[in-house]
């Protein structure tokens, strides 16, 4: 036996690699939206403004469901993903303050 790929496996590791770039990239991400998240908070903070803001949170979930459909993405999915990190968001903001 070869120990040479053949195109299907190559093909496929070309295909993980390119899953391990993006999932790399939404690590980056989630890390940028939490560093903003957390300037949010400061800003709060200063301002003496509760940590919950139920508005800008429904504005963000409601972003998120038009940007799922936009990309033709499960929009309960992304809704979930979300109000996860709204949700670890609003867990940091507490314990910080």
């Amino acid at each position: 036996m070869s120990s040479e790929p053949t195109p299907e496996d190559m093909s496929l590791e070309e295909l993980r690699d390119e899953i391990r770039t993006i999932d790399r990239e939404i690590v980056e991400k989630i890390a940028q939206r939490t560093y903003v998240a957390d300037t949010i908070a400061q800003v709060k903070d200063e301002q003496g403004l509760p940590t919950t803001d139920e508005q800008q949170e429904q504005a963000v979930m409601d972003r998120a469901g038009e940007n799922a459909q936009q990309f033709d993405v499960d929009a309960n999915l992304v809704k979930a993903m979300f109000r996860l990190l709204i949700e670890l968001n609003k867990v940091e903001q507490r314990e910080n303050r």
